[in-house]
């Protein structure tokens, strides 16, 4: 005897405005994503999160960004090297005071 309990219609309302906005269609791909992966990721919900996060992004905002953390790191290395170049500089015409000295 097979029971079929009617929807409750604040339920079925509720999956329609799922439905609507897209996040049923994001969710099955998803979790089609996972199960069609070859090695289970360790943590699923994770991987749920990265894969959701990820539909927001092209691959041109990707590649956008990965450009600029490159640039940000070769000025920041650029940046250091100047810095470490400036302090050597200074300590040849400031030597450090010695402890306990005043300032005259």
């Amino acid at each position: 005897m097979s029971h079929h309990r009617a929807q409750d219609p604040k339920r079925e309302q509720f999956r329609r405005y799922l439905e609507k906005a897209g996040v049923v269609d994001s969710l099955t791909s998803v979790l089609v994503a996972l199960y069609e992966t070859q090695e289970r990721p360790s943590n699923a919900l994770e991987f749920v999160k990265q894969h959701l996060g990820a539909a927001d992004t092209t691959s041109e905002d990707t590649e956008a960004l990965q450009e600029e953390v490159r640039d940000l790191r070769q000025r920041c290395g650029r940046l250091t090297e100047e810095n470490k170049d400036l302090k050597t500089r200074l300590q040849r015409y400031e030597p450090a005071p010695e402890d306990g000295a005043t300032a005259e």
